[in-house]
């Protein structure tokens, strides 16, 4: 319990202490826990009252999380020593490092971690002291004749690299994923791109190293599954169950995993290291038991039981390892380690005991796990089966002997099972992921024998049998036949809004009174406790008001306006690269973690920072009507139930305007450029207006104040052209008369926006300044006009780029 809430109040704190601060805590709090457990050691007088002895025990709770708490920072200070000086951020590099971990190779780039040997500015030569670890991106020059790029590049390499850094930086979004704090678990102290140019200095290879000798092997393993299976498809899903490396496999699978609940049999799981290990210690044992034939038998030295047991252990160590040390697999190894030693030792604990040690020691030692989906889930599982009456054997096989239950009774429980994990996870899917698999029972039914018992045995023997690959794939392929079908089905997910923590913790335990054995009078009282978290709806504005929020999407347009019945969304951010973009990464993430529906989408034009992420939001929202400033003969222009949007068409929602005031027929006409076409448009209600212009630059802005200045009035007014120098002359600005001047831009973008010149323009017009790069996304009401929500300032944690305040 002490080292649940230390965690707990580890992951809220704003920063970390100092080195000496954080040492000095640890060895105060260790010498009062050693004083405290000698006293709590001896027992209490008979007379005292037993409020004495809990007040004791809750003091000894309260010291141990003490102890844990300094640990807990001592630790995270070792692992992240803070670079004094940012002076590296800006200037090109020249870095010496080696390749820490497995790269990535993608159509036109790399993507990989490098350990920093040695750091100084290429134009001065002057040393710089740079992060440890970093994350580098290596793009393609985009000829097909040069790309620059390496044929190959592997973990263990030496190389030189001319490179930019900048600090960790991520996209802060509600129920967006916290880029800054997976920099922060994997080491990483900076990101960066390596120069690519044609008058940049080559890149050099200089040796292949010992170091990362895991990293090299799996790597390894992950080409040679490339090399034997044609099908990159499976080839992806076959390497995230051999190695632990998921992250080729395709988000069209993923949707299919996650719409039938069978994304955790797709990678590591705990249940392949305990299936490996058993099989181990089953042929170990074996093997043991014949030794008489060399002599005298091992047996007599050491049982077969217990060499069975240190095989099947140490198969499980080494495997989570060599795939990557996940967080399910760690669950595992320390339970099966944990069960281990107390066997060993002659010592019994009672199962509750033994999840809560396992629950504390990956705390301990990770205690961000505590904000991971994958550690609730993995636990909570494990605990629904302890609680449902499970027999506990069964979840460590390593650890025992064969079966006698019939097949009828194994079947029936291993089909209780499935019902309980079902029915208990439900909530935490909801919270996590905001939709739950209602074929999730029938497809586990058929996914997880069929990949624990033959596609992953098959995957495992292929690295000594490649062959026995092309049968793994062929057998992936049939169960991908089966699982589209029931992912396609219009009932096979029931999704709402992220429900609040208190919701969620009611619903987890209306989900276990269901579950728990006990008169059936009394479990029912467990369904009015699960209902509210299904049927949750976010709050939204009231009638005659609007909302908007402007997604921190990076250097792009994403704005989602939303009314009592009706929401919109305002460009579709920028296309990061050839895999991925703001449609897929932030937009459709922001829409589920509010279950909204897009009634309309506005593609104000054709540049990719605008529509990027259009296709991946009409994927997700296709009955969504779009307006768009797009000529004829663009592929987006050829998107369903979309028409060109033009001055003076308007519509009403919900007591809320809504009006185009740009482009006009004659600009589609005469082929302007595409900033040229930007769709304005402009939202009113109650005597409160936004201006959603896009990069209309300034002869739009001149031809917008020829038509009507005074239409163009609004209290917030989304920067035009991201802030450039192109836009925002001094007299739109005046005749706008914005309070609020928000400007959506990458954080130390190429283009160099915002331009210094037009935020002094807008401060000098009494505006409020606001960023995106440094508020994360931005939220505003009509109905509270001076009142704004930055999402970077919401839930501050240490982990988090601490920017200097914005302007």
């Amino acid at each position: 319990m002490g080292v649940v809430l230390a965690a707990t109040l580890h992951v809220q704190q704003l920063r970390l202490p100092q080195s000496n601060w954080a040492l000095a805590q640890l060895a105060l709090a260790v010498c009062v826990n050693g004083l405290l457990w000698r006293r709590v050691g001896q027992p209490l007088p008979k007379q005292a009252a037993v409020g004495h002895a809990v007040g004791a025990w809750m003091v000894a709770c309260c010291c141990a999380a003490w102890l844990a708490w300094s640990w807990m920072n001592v630790h995270a200070v070792w692992r992240h020593p803070q670079v004094s000086t940012t002076d590296w951020e800006g200037p090109t590099l020249r870095l010496q490092g080696v390749v820490s971990d497995l790269p990535q190779q993608h159509e036109d780039s790399w993507r990989f971690q490098l350990d920093v040997e040695s750091a100084w500015r290429e134009d001065t030569g002057a040393p710089l002291a740079v992060p440890q670890r970093i994350l580098l991106g290596w793009y393609g020059r985009g000829t097909a004749l040069d790309t620059g790029l390496p044929e190959r590049l592997r973990a263990g390499e030496r190389w030189t690299l001319s490179v930019r850094l900048k600090q960790v930086h991520g996209q802060m979004n509600p129920g967006g994923f916290d880029f800054e704090r997976w920099a922060w678990e994997h080491g990483l102290g900076a990101t960066g791109t390596v120069r690519n140019g044609p008058n940049d200095r080559m890149a050099s290879r200089l040796a292949m190293t010992s170091h990362h000798l895991w990293a090299q092997w799996r790597q390894s393993m992950r080409d040679r599954i490339h090399e034997r299976v044609s099908e990159p498809r499976w080839a992806h899903i076959l390497a995230g169950l051999v190695v632990g490396d998921a992250t080729g496999i395709e988000r069209s699978d993923w949707d299919v995993f996650r719409a039938t609940g069978i994304a955790h049999l797709m990678s590591i799981s705990g249940l392949h290291v305990t299936l490996l290990a058993w099989w181990l210690r089953a042929l170990v044992i074996f093997l043991w038991r014949r030794t008489d034939v060399f002599g005298a038998s091992w047996s007599l030295w050491l049982p077969a039981p217990w060499a069975g047991l240190c095989a099947g252990l140490a198969a499980a160590w080494a495997y989570a390892l060599f795939s990557g040390w996940g967080l399910p697999a760690q669950r595992t190894v320390w339970m099966l380690t944990l069960t281990s030693v107390l066997q060993f030792s002659g010592r019994r604990w009672p199962t509750p005991l033994v999840w809560g040690g396992v629950f504390a020691a990956v705390l301990l030692f990770d205690p961000l796990a505590l904000l991971q989906p994958g550690f609730w889930l993995s636990y909570v599982a494990v605990a629904v089966l302890f609680a449902g009456g499970t027999d506990t054997s069964a979840l460590n096989p390593a650890l025992t002997g064969s079966s006698a239950m019939g097949l009828r009774q194994t079947l029936r429980r291993w089909w209780r099972e499935q019902a309980l994990m079902t029915v208990t996870l439900s909530p935490l899917c909801l919270l996590f992921f905001q939709q739950v698999s209602l074929v999730g029972l029938v497809a586990n039914a058929v996914a997880i024998p069929w990949v624990t018992f033959w596609v992953t045995p098959l995957a495992l023997l292929g690295m000594g049998l490649p062959w026995l690959w092309n049968w793994s794939a062929d057998s992936l392929a049939l169960l991908m036949a089966l699982m589209t079908p029931l992912a396609a089905w219009p009932w096979a997910t029931w999704s709402s809004a992220t429900p609040p923590w208190a919701l969620s913790a009611l619903a987890l335990l209306g989900s276990l009174l269901l579950v728990l054995p006990g008169p059936f009078q009394w479990r029912l009282w467990g369904l009015p406790m699960l209902l509210p978290c299904f049927f949750w709806q976010a709050e939204r504005p009231a009638q005659g008001v609007f909302e908007i929020l402007a997604a921190d999407v990076g250097q792009g347009n994403a704005v989602v306006v939303r009314t009592a019945r009706h929401a919109l969304l305002y460009d579709a951010g920028p296309r990061y690269s050839r895999e991925t973009d703001a449609g897929q990464r932030v937009i459709v993430p922001l829409l589920r973690h509010g279950n909204e529906r897009l009634d309309a989408m506005v593609l104000s034009h054709q540049d990719s920072d605008h529509t990027g992420g259009a296709l991946a939001v009409r994927a997700m929202q296709p009955q969504a009507r779009i307006w768009r400033g797009i000529p004829q003969g663009h592929a987006l222009a050829a998107l369903d139930n979309s028409q060109a949007c033009l001055r003076g068409e308007r519509w009403e929602w919900d007591g809320v305007l809504f009006e185009f005031l740009h482009p006009m027929p004659v600009d589609y006409a005469l082929q302007r450029k595409p900033n040229a076409l930007s769709c304005v448009l402009k939202i009113s209600a109650q005597g409160r207006a936004a201006l959603l212009v896009a990069d209309i630059e300034s002869p739009q802005e001149k031809r917008l104040l020829s038509h009507d200045p005074e239409a163009l009035k609004a209290d917030l007014l989304l920067v035009p052209h991201h802030g450039s120098l192109t836009s925002s002359s001094a007299q739109f600005v005046q005749a706008v008369q914005p309070k609020w001047a928000w400007v959506q831009a990458g954080y130390r973008n190429r283009f160099g926006h915002p331009a210094p010149a037009v935020q002094a323009r807008y401060e000098a017009a009494q505006a409020k300044w606001i960023n995106t790069a440094h508020c994360g996304a931005a939220i505003w009401r009509s109905d509270a006009p001076d009142d704004m929500t930055c999402e970077r300032t919401q839930r501050p944690r240490y982990w988090h780029h601490a920017m200097a305040p914005a302007p």
